[in-house]
């Protein structure tokens, strides 16, 4: 479904490692789009490399003018013996965009998050090859988790971030309007993409 091996930095590398503060609050990330506001909350202690890695294009605004483009609703995937419920995003750029290095994949099974109602994953072909494009998940698809048959290599998608915010509003992008390929019609705009916490000790 849904896209590219790059070299971790040493901040990255030990990431995996660290957690966050207890009482430091998880960093948010919030969404403006022609829909409506959508806010999710990462999970850098869990999901490092994939969570550090969307900061550093929403700090660069790579986002803004971008869209939500795709849409795919289960009841309606007929044609895929794993259907699921997602919306996906990209840059300006598109679902390609190569403007940084690709990243590992984490996994869920060794991240501990799972895609259920609002959980916020990276889009990507093989393993280690998303970069900046990302779905939401509407509503609870186990298929696209670590052994699901959603992606024929079995390795799943990387959750990084939930929804605490704006999941009705990501359903109705989801209702919209889409033509037989699954794409939005017409696309619907990223106005901005801010983040509204500190970054993490483990992205900086």
């Amino acid at each position: 479904m849904l896209k590219k091996m790059t070299v971790l930095t040493a901040a990255a590398a030990l990431a995996g490692c660290a957690t966050l503060d207890g009482d430091v609050r998880a960093p948010r990330v919030a969404f403006e789009t022609q829909a409506g506001r959508i806010v999710m909350e990462l999970s850098p202690e869990r999901a490092p490399v994939t969570a550090c890695n969307f900061l550093t294009y929403v700090q660069a605004d790579d986002f803004d003018g971008g869209s939500f483009f795709r849409t795919v609703v289960r009841a309606t995937n007929t044609g895929n013996p794993n259907p699921i419920d997602v919306i996906q995003a990209a840059t300006p750029r598109g679902s390609d965009d190569a403007s940084r290095p690709p990243i590992v994949l984490e996994r869920t099974r060794d991240t501990g998050l799972r895609h259920v109602a609002g959980a916020v994953s990276m889009a990507r072909d093989g393993p280690d090859t998303a970069t900046s494009s990302f779905f939401i998940v509407t509503y609870d698809t186990p298929s696209l988790d670590f052994g699901g048959g959603r992606n024929p290599d079995g390795q799943g998608f990387a959750v990084f971030a939930h929804v605490t915010e704006g999941l009705d509003v990501a359903r109705r992008i989801q209702a919209s309007p889409a033509d037989a390929e699954e794409q939005l019609t017409p696309p619907v705009a990223i106005l901005s993409a801010q983040l509204l916490d500190d970054v993490p000790a483990v992205c900086r």
